[in-house]
């Protein structure tokens, strides 16, 4: 192919206990704050599920087709948080 995904080049830092870095295109690494991509994660979530609900109650009502939606994200997004704040890594010396 004449492109290449950057997330095909994601690396874990070793040095530091819950950072990885992200090669761009031009070579140079990128740090990936996980607390911060839980954030973006969760602001997503809020925003989309409502917009998913107006949706259903602008059109027809008579199946609930979000809750679908916003239950298997909701799971996603809570093993987000626990791997992100409760199961971190232990830093190293």
């Amino acid at each position: 192919m004449w492109w290449h995904s950057p997330m095909a080049c994601i690396s874990h830092d070793h040095r530091k206990s819950n950072v990885m870095t992200m090669h761009s295109s031009w070579g140079a690494p990128a740090p990936i704050d996980p607390k911060k991509g839980f954030k973006i994660h969760l602001v997503i979530y809020l925003f989309a599920i409502p917009v998913s609900w107006l949706v259903w109650y602008l059109t027809d009502r008579t199946y609930l087709w979000p809750l679908w939606s916003t239950l298997a994200w909701g799971v996603g997004v809570l093993f987000h948080y626990l791997g992100v704040f409760v199961f971190k890594k232990s830093q190293k010396p």
